[in-house]
């Protein structure tokens, strides 16, 4: 297997423009430990956060619970410049933008950069490092219903 186009790494830094999380329509996906972790910070049982805070995607048969949006399509939990659970934040968000289908090409890597300006800037990420998020997201086990 040849190596991936980030042998040597990949500079990102997150600027904290908001764009991942505002004006666009998306999903973020919950794994059972997400749901645990976002409960510390809002204070209300499964079933309350569910209700208030989740929407059940079916995409081709397959449903799965994501965080709801607001009308402007801003995640619900985006508040006055910034996440009001971002320390308890979902692994899909933790992980950005080291997401396989950034991945796969430098082509794809480089498309980021008008949504995404800490794309090719700052910090150098190793591959262990990519690698390692890649996997957590990979072995994840994602809340799906019936």
């Amino acid at each position: 297997m040849n190596d991936p186009f980030y042998v040597n790494g990949l500079h990102f830094t997150c600027t904290q423009c908001s764009q991942c999380c505002r004006h666009d329509p998306g999903y973020v996906f919950l794994t059972y430990e997400d749901l645990d972790q976002l409960l510390i910070p809002v204070k209300c049982s499964k079933e309350e956060f569910i209700n208030m805070y989740c929407k059940v995607v079916d995409i081709n048969g397959l449903k799965r619970l994501s965080l709801k949006e607001k009308s402007n399509f801003d995640c619900i939990f985006w508040e006055s410049g910034g996440c009001s659970v971002y320390e308890y934040r979902p692994l899909q968000c933790r992980s950005y933008p080291f997401w396989s289908n950034f991945l796969d090409s430098r082509k794809s890597w480089d498309s980021l950069k008008p949504s995404c300006p800490g794309v090719n800037k700052g910090e150098l990420h190793k591959k262990e490092e990519i690698d390692y998020w890649l996997r957590l997201r990979e072995e994840a086990v994602f809340i799906t219903l019936k």
